[in-house]
């Protein structure tokens, strides 16, 4: 994977239901690699020829929107209230910058001053309520001739390799994903493959609902980045992952119960080809394998995760050579899944 590729991506804005932007880059990157058409939703389905024709349909599957907020209305004093689109702390908003609507609007995430809060506001996070957006407007009439409420609000932020390989950035749930895609739609595959694209996973997977009943496959891969908690005061199980351990492969989250031969495959191809790989120790989130296993019939699936720290924030942090195992261990079980 080039991080050039996955810096591209992640500074595209496309919060749920705004993806048009992502969807065009990424149109951009495949053209003339595969076949493809776009659904009523916004999916990207794209049909890539191999060398030959596999025995199982098989879909390779990552998400292109990323949290974000919507505006709800404009104030009086110019600044605007929001709405989060998707699983957003608000915590991690306050004084935040970001981008307001389809020109890009600069602004910046406000709260209550400190030295205005009530003893008992000062012991609890602030909700999204209690947040505005600050664009610098005069006044109402002024904000009004620049955003409306239904305009889109994405976090405003640098893409930066730092460290021993860690990367930060917005988005890299589930840019990532989409980056492995491209790649391996560039790349000579040994059996034909279906690859989605999908909207709106961070309202509650519904682009992967509408292409996994689209496609009907067989097997199914969902790329994803998975919160990693190996930071301070946390220990054991709940560090769930850690950077630098690998890819990381469940075998259950809230949303699925993945194949258990599919798990036990992919903890071979690991061993039998040198690639860091883990599990999570907690059952906790989902992601777009909830929708696309229970579809039509049923889909065998697996989930092949990047651990990313401080997850749905603007500053998602993960480690290269995590990102090249989840691309490896994909390849190779999307070729095993094609002849199972």
């Amino acid at each position: 994977m080039t991080v050039e590729l996955l810096k591209k991506l992640c500074l595209v804005n496309g919060a749920s239901g705004n993806e048009s932007r992502v969807r065009d880059f990424i149109l951009s990157e495949i053209s003339g690699y595969c076949e493809y058409r776009v659904d009523p939703i916004g999916n990207i389905i794209a049909e890539k020829k191999g060398k030959s024709v596999a025995k199982n349909k098989v879909m390779v599957s990552a998400h292109m929107d990323e949290v974000g907020m919507v505006v709800t209305s404009v104030k009086s004093d110019g600044t605007l209230t929001v709405s989060p689109v998707g699983g957003i702390d608000p915590r991690v908003a306050v004084g935040r910058p970001v981008f307001v609507g389809d020109s890009d609007i600069y602004g910046v995430i406000g709260a209550k001053a400190v030295h205005n809060l009530s003893a008992d506001e000062k012991k609890t996070a602030p909700k999204f309520d209690a947040l505005y957006v600050d664009i610098g407007a005069e006044d109402k009439a002024a904000a009004e001739q620049l955003v409306a409420p239904g305009d889109f609000v994405h976090f405003a932020s640098e893409f930066i390799s730092f460290g021993d390989d860690f990367i930060k950035g917005k988005a890299i749930d589930d840019r990532f994903g989409c980056a492995v895609m491209i790649d391996l739609i560039k790349s000579e595959l040994p059996y034909d493959c279906t690859f989605t694209f999908v909207v709106q996973e961070e309202v509650g997977l519904r682009g992967s609902r509408t292409a996994a009943f689209s496609v009907d496959p067989d097997f199914a891969i969902v790329l994803e980045a998975t919160t990693a908690a190996d930071i301070p005061l946390a220990s054991g199980e709940k560090r769930c992952c850690e950077l630098g351990r690998g890819a990381v492969v469940s075998y259950m989250d809230r949303s699925t119960i993945y194949d258990k031969e599919l798990y036990g495959i992919s903890r071979e191809i690991a061993s039998e080809n040198e690639i860091k790989w883990q599990t999570k120790t907690m059952v906790a989130g989902g992601n777009d394998s909830g929708a696309i296993h229970i579809s039509r019939g049923g889909v065998r699936t697996i989930a092949i995760s990047a651990p990313c720290r401080y997850l749905h924030s603007p500053s998602c942090v993960v480690k290269l050579s995590d990102l090249e195992d989840c691309e490896r261990l994909a390849g190779l079980m999307l070729e095993k899944m094609c002849m199972m």
